[in-house]
C-alpha cells in the first residue's frame, strides 16, 4: 500500500494541528513528568494573575513554561524511541537518555531562574 500525500495546503495543515494536539494530550495524560510540569505551569499562570505580573514578565513566564514542556516532550520521544530500539538496558542507550534528561534539566533551571526573578520581588 502506497502512502498518499495530501496535496491541499489547508487540509494538510489542519491534519498536522490535529496530530499535534493529540500528541500534546497523550503527553499530558500519560507521562508523569509532563503532568508535573504542566501542573506547575498552571500554578505559575494562576500566580501570574494573582500577583498581576507585567506584560514583559508574562512573556518570559509563558516562554519558560513552553520551553520546559517542549523539551520534556522531546525527552519523552527520545526515551520512547530508545526503548523501542533497545528494550533492555544498554550503556549507550542510557547515555543518550541521560543527555536528553540533561536538556530538560537546563530548561527547568532556566524556568526556575526566571520564576525567581519575577516572584521574589513580589514577596520582598
Amino acid at each position: 500500500m502506497e502512502f498518499q500525500k495530501d496535496n491541499t495546503f489547508v487540509k494538510g495543515r489542519l491534519k498536522s494541528v490535529t496530530y499535534a494536539f493529540k500528541g500534546a494530550l497523550k503527553l499530558i495524560s500519560t507521562e508523569h513528568s509532563v503532568m508535573v510540569q504542566f501542573s506547575l505551569g498552571i500554578l505559575m499562570t494562576i500566580a501570574g494573575f494573582y500577583f498581576d505580573i507585567s506584560h514583559e514578565e508574562w512573556l518570559f513566564q509563558i516562554f519558560s513554561i513552553g520551553l520546559v514542556l517542549s523539551v520534556e516532550g522531546l525527552n519523552t520521544a527520545v526515551e520512547k524511541v530508545a526503548d523501542f530500539i533497545h528494550p533492555n538496558y544498554h550503556e549507550k542507550i542510557g547515555f543518550i537518555k541521560d543527555i536528553a534528561a540533561g536538556a530538560v534539566f537546563f530548561a527547568a533551571m532556566t524556568a526556575i531562574a526566571i520564576g525567581l526573578i519575577i516572584y521574589i520581588p513580589k514577596f520582598v
